[in-house]
């Protein structure tokens, strides 16, 4: 399992912490995670989002990230396809696969927004035909050869598209994952699903028994070709300190004020039915419950959050492990804590939790 970091770069009204400051923090967090042996970084795109989520334009920060890691990937966590056009995205990825020499992980989904849909005139109902159509000629452009698709949306004839993607055939590719159902698209696509933090781990291990289980329907069993292999990556909100009631008590108000946020950003989808967005309106006992009773309690028993000691997380990351999770993306005091706090919290994993599950701990974590 590889262990990675999700940011949604955000700038809570407490802690003293500006917006330039957690930009520039971030980044030095992320020179510090190539050090220490995390393997990639994972950056959300989200609009009109304060103190959630400042996170706007996630290529121009990979970019400059880029130029001050070496080994660490680069993930978008996810572009949303729908707002782009697809031919921009295909010149945007390539130009930081290139700038990162060939450390882009290139993740897309629909987003859930109406008030970005609205802005950027799209119309929300076809989320999924734009998706789709948008994959196809990202597809096409990172195979080189002149693109042309004629589809509902696009229409393309002969464009050539440069730059071109270091990676061969393209940059892993994976999509955002809520419901059952694009678990299944995910594995119909053939490329990798990334889940939570929407709903219980219990409801997660569920969807991706069923990813693996189309895939195999799909594919067979026979040897994948090359970056074609089935894989999960989950977020989860991690803090960890030697002290379990230390931990706890450092990270219980910052990691309910995270999710507290992450509900009001459902609020307007769950409002009202949107075409193509119907499962959500099933989450909505599960969002009354956490506006009722959120509390990090909670939160770890839906298996939404790890907060303790590295033994107490060692075990809770070990049933991700179990259940087939590929790559962990690990939001390390979930935004809300102080970059001090989260460097020490992933020195502490990389010296005393990675090693559980195989990884050689950094000679100098502090160098």
């Amino acid at each position: 399992m590889d262990f990675d970091l999700f940011y949604e770069l955000s700038v809570p009204p407490f802690g003293d912490r500006t917006e330039d400051r957690v930009l520039c923090d971030t980044l030095e967090e992320l020179e510090l995670a190539d050090r220490l042996g995390f393997d990639a970084a994972w950056l959300v795109e989200h609009h009109f989002m304060p103190g959630y989520s400042h996170s706007a334009a996630p290529e121009v920060f990979l970019a400059a990230a880029s130029q001050r890691t070496r080994r660490l990937r680069l993930g978008h966590g996810i572009i949303p396809l729908p707002y782009h056009h697809p031919v921009h995205v295909a010149e945007r990825a390539a130009t930081l696969d290139i700038l990162s020499g060939g450390r882009l992980e290139l993740g897309f989904g629909r987003g859930f927004s109406p008030r970005e849909y609205a802005v950027f005139g799209v119309d929300m109902a076809a989320s999924r035909s734009l998706t789709e159509e948008s994959l196809a000629i990202l597809r096409a452009a990172f195979a080189g050869s002149p693109v042309t698709f004629h589809g509902r949306h696009y229409d393309i004839d002969g464009l050539t598209v440069v730059p071109r993607v270091v990676q061969r055939p393209h940059p892993p590719l994976w999509t955002a994952a809520v419901s059952p159902d694009s678990f299944e698209l995910a594995a119909r696509l053939g490329i990798g699903a990334l889940a939570g933090p929407f709903k219980p781990w219990i409801m997660v291990r569920e969807d991706l028994r069923r990813y693996r289980r189309h895939w195999a329907r799909l594919r067979g069993t026979g040897a994948p070709a090359p970056g074609e292999n089935p894989r999960v990556g989950m977020t989860v909100g991690i803090y960890c300190e030697r002290n379990h009631r230390e931990a706890r008590a450092a990270a219980a108000d910052g990691v309910v004020w995270f999710y507290r946020q992450l509900l009001e950003q459902s609020r307007e989808l769950l409002a009202r039915l949107y075409t193509g967005y119907e499962y959500y309106r099933r989450m909505k006992p599960l969002r009354a419950l956490l506006e009722r009773a959120v509390s990090l309690p909670l939160l770890e028993a839906m298996g939404m959050v790890i907060v303790g000691d590295p033994a107490h997380c060692i075990r809770r990351l070990r049933e991700f492990e179990r259940a087939g999770v590929d790559r962990v993306l690990l939001a390390v005091g979930a935004g809300a804590l102080s970059s001090a706090q989260v460097r020490a919290a992933m020195e502490l994993l990389a010296a005393e939790v990675l090693p559980a599950f195989g990884r050689t701990p950094p000679r100098d974590p502090g160098g």
